[in-house]
């Protein structure tokens, strides 16, 4: 790998960690390209071809794997963790979340529900699991 190529990842990747780091945040590409010290231009063409999806997406994909959390472990209500992790509306949240995940944030936190009920502790697990012999 050139020198080049290592100073525009490591460009992108210090983008990228302010976005993991601030994801609640208002964040938009200008921002984000003066942390990485390009063009805007220049930003999303290169974030785009590092790692595979725009910086937009890739933001909405971060805060919404932080809603999964919340939604599972906590009871809060889906407009407080739409907030929380940084969408300006429920019904963006609700969308952006339907398209990445597939089911809509309440369909997901009944789901993980039941599945978290039904689970066996690995302990029980193990002991069924042991050969006797």
């Amino acid at each position: 790998m050139s020198r080049a190529a290592e100073e525009s990842n490591r460009r992108m990747l210090r983008a990228r960690d302010a976005m993991d780091r601030s994801y609640a945040q208002p964040l938009d590409v200008p921002s984000l390209a003066r942390i990485a010290h390009v063009s805007e231009a220049h930003f999303t063409r290169t974030f785009r071809a590092t790692f595979g999806e725009t910086p937009h997406r890739y933001l909405q994909r971060r805060r919404v794997e932080r809603a999964m959390f919340l939604l599972r472990e906590t009871d809060r209500s889906v407009t407080d963790i739409c907030f929380e992790v940084g969408f300006g509306s429920p019904g963006t949240f609700s969308r952006t979340f339907h398209d990445i995940v597939g089911r809509s944030p309440r369909t997901y936190r009944k789901e993980a529900k039941e599945t978290a009920a039904m689970a066996v502790p690995t302990c029980f697990t193990k002991a069924w699991m042991r050969p006797s012999g």
